[in-house]
């Protein structure tokens, strides 16, 4: 009543103007309201994810562009072969087993090799591969020479560069710490001049030098050895203690490797997957029973690992195919960095092409037929069911494109090579999902060794 009293007494004039002000000044405070209440309610219904969810999808296109939305698809998962039945004491290596060996009477030949694929899209080496290997050697290895401590250091380029090789020195029977190669224990602990490699599972760290092996170049390799998984016992009888046996080996597939090599000076980093094998065998294993054999260790193009190893018996000349029965010889695939293992014992690697000539009818081969079947021989058929995977095959072509070589001649008559390998082939099984077939296409290191008696 008031109010009204005192606008009734202001001339009318200027009560008209101030009510037009004050409803002015009202319409601006409730617009102002009104677009901040739809403000918040838009960014909480944003929040919510529910203007999102009734919204059509809508594709905006370059003027012109009548192109149309096709959502990529996963890359489909790769089958992977039926995993062979393993038993926990051939994965199980101590720091023991890593050790020397060939101090004891009835060991007079210990090897340890390390290899590498430097597949890594990062390494500034894309494709070579890489082998290291520190070798204590019978007396009788080398007929004629004193001098049967072996280094191995082999370099290999995709296109086809080739450094390295390998020396022999003279070595003191059983004596450990005395002579070229030097080796203790427990862990691995070996060294040969000026290579060395040092470590224990799951870590190892490798250094090679080839000053008295390729005086054309000046090599020196550092690498980092990885293991994911464990090792697996390819060759050893014994479920326990199974150091103390007179035949023994092991090997540690799908490590990661990383570390550099250096080339006259100009260094390079590196980075792959390797494998590191360790393996010792009496004076009883002789070149008068096996006189050869065929080792390969593969990286393939999907991520899978094979590996395989089979013996020459004597006599070589008439043998042009290594035997199934092959009590030493095995095959192995891994499709996870060695966590699951396919073992093929089976294996039928068939010669098709020599060349380097060691003796008169003996040649180092340079390409394989490779074929391993359950059928091929009755024998396997129940241990093949029962123990390494159920009809699995692999079939396929391994080739040596370049290799560093050496040839002992009289009155040795020894021949080793090793090679950048290829693998072109497909792995098939069948299972309860039906029939497989994977193709299969990768590099790795080989080492092939002939003797004549």
């Amino acid at each position: 009543m008031i109010v009204q009293e005192i606008i009734n007494i202001l001339p009318s004039e200027i009560r008209y103007n101030d009510i037009v002000w004050w409803r002015m000044k009202i319409k601006k405070i409730d617009t102002i309201i009104i677009v901040v209440l739809v403000v918040v309610t838009m960014l909480f219904l944003v929040r919510a994810d529910y203007i999102s969810s009734i919204l059509p999808d809508v594709h905006t296109f370059p003027p012109g562009d009548n192109t149309t939305v096709v959502t990529p698809l996963l890359p489909e998962k790769l089958p992977t072969p039926p995993t062979s039945l393993i038993p926990a004491y051939r994965r199980d290596v101590s720091t023991v087993d890593e050790g020397a060996h060939f101090s004891k009477v009835r060991i007079c030949r210990e090897w340890w090799y390390f290899t590498a694929v430097f597949n890594d899209s990062s390494s500034q080496l894309k494709d070579w591969v890489v082998a290291v290997s520190f070798n204590h050697m019978a007396r009788g290895d080398l007929l004629g020479t004193n001098k049967p401590d072996l280094l191995v250091v082999s370099l290999l380029g995709n296109k086809s560069e080739t450094y390295g090789g390998m020396v022999n020195k003279e070595h003191y029977l059983g004596i450990l710490q005395d002579g070229t190669l030097i080796a203790g224990s427990p862990g691995v602990k070996i060294q040969f001049v000026n290579s060395w490699a040092e470590g224990s599972f799951p870590r190892w760290h490798v250094h090679a030098e080839d000053a008295d092996i390729d005086p054309s170049v000046e090599l020196v390799i550092d690498l980092d050895y990885t293991a994911w998984t464990l090792p697996i016992w390819t060759l050893g009888p014994q479920a326990i203690d199974i150091s103390d046996s007179e035949v023994a080996g092991y090997v540690v597939l799908g490590c990661s490797v990383s570390g550099t090599v250096t080339i006259d000076g100009r260094t390079y980093f590196v980075k792959g997957t390797g494998s590191h094998e360790h393996s010792w065998t009496p004076n009883a294993i002789n070149r008068l029973v096996i006189g050869g054999w065929d080792w390969f260790s593969l990286t393939l193009e999907n991520g899978w690992n094979i590996y395989g190893t089979n013996y020459l018996f004597n006599p070589k000349i008439v043998s042009s195919t290594l035997s199934s029965l092959d009590p030493f010889g095995t095959l192995l695939i891994t499709t996870d960095k060695a966590e699951t293992v396919t073992e093929l014992k089976d294996v039928n690697l068939r010669i098709t092409q020599r060349d380097e000539q060691v003796f008169p009818l003996i040649k180092l081969p340079s390409m394989f037929s490779i074929k391993a079947d359950p059928s091929i021989n009755p024998l396997y058929v129940i241990s093949q069911s029962l123990l390494y995977g159920t009809k699995t095959t692999i079939s396929g072509d391994l080739s040596i494109s370049h290799s560093t070589t050496k040839i002992w001649k009289f009155p040795t008559y020894l021949g080793m090579k090793i090679g950048y390998c290829f693998i072109d082939g497909s792995i098939s099984w069948t299972d309860n999902d039906g029939d497989h077939e994977v193709p299969i296409y990768g590099i790795g290191v080989s080492w092939n060794m002939r003797a004549l008696l």
